[in-house]
C-alpha cells in the first residue's frame, strides 16, 4: 500500500501549487487532540526501550501546539481541514531531518516515533 493518502496528502498537495495560486478552501474546527492510542504507545516503548527523542518530547510537552494557535490563518468557511497541530509538528520533523516532501509523507505511514509524537493510530497513514 502506498503512503502520502491519509495525514500527509494535503500538505504534498499544498506545496505543489504555486503560492500566488493558493487560495484557502479549508476552514479550522478544532480537533480533541486524543492521547497517544494505546497499542502505538505499547509498540513506540518496545521499539525503544531507552527512549526516543520524540516520544520524550511527546511526553513530557504534549503536542506542542493547539489548534486554536492556527485559528487566524483559516477563514470562517469552507470544509474542515486536517488537524494544523499536526501538520506544524510534521513540518518540524521534517525540517530536523531534512526530509524531502515525499520522504516526510512516508515517515508518517512507517515510523512509530512519528506515530506517537502525531497520536496517530497504527494503521493510519
Amino acid at each position: 500500500m502506498g503512503c502520502g493518502y491519509g495525514i500527509i496528502r494535503p500538505i504534498i498537495s499544498l506545496v505543489s501549487v504555486p503560492l500566488s495560486q493558493r487560495i484557502s478552501g479549508m476552514s479550522l474546527h478544532p480537533h480533541v487532540i486524543t492521547p497517544v492510542p494505546e497499542d502505538t504507545a505499547r509498540v513506540a516503548r518496545a521499539a525503544f526501550p531507552k527512549g526516543h527523542p520524540y516520544l520524550t518530547s511527546r511526553d513530557a510537552l504534549g503536542t506542542i501546539f493547539q489548534d486554536e494557535d492556527f485559528t487566524a490563518l483559516f477563514p470562517a468557511w469552507g470544509p474542515p481541514g486536517l488537524p494544523p497541530w499536526r501538520l506544524a509538528l510534521v513540518t518540524i520533523m521534517q525540517f530536523r531531518e531534512n526530509l524531502a516532501d515525499r520522504q516526510a509523507a512516508e515517515a508518517v505511514c512507517a515510523r512509530i516515533d512519528w506515530k506517537y509524537l502525531l497520536s496517530l493510530e497504527l494503521t493510519d497513514y
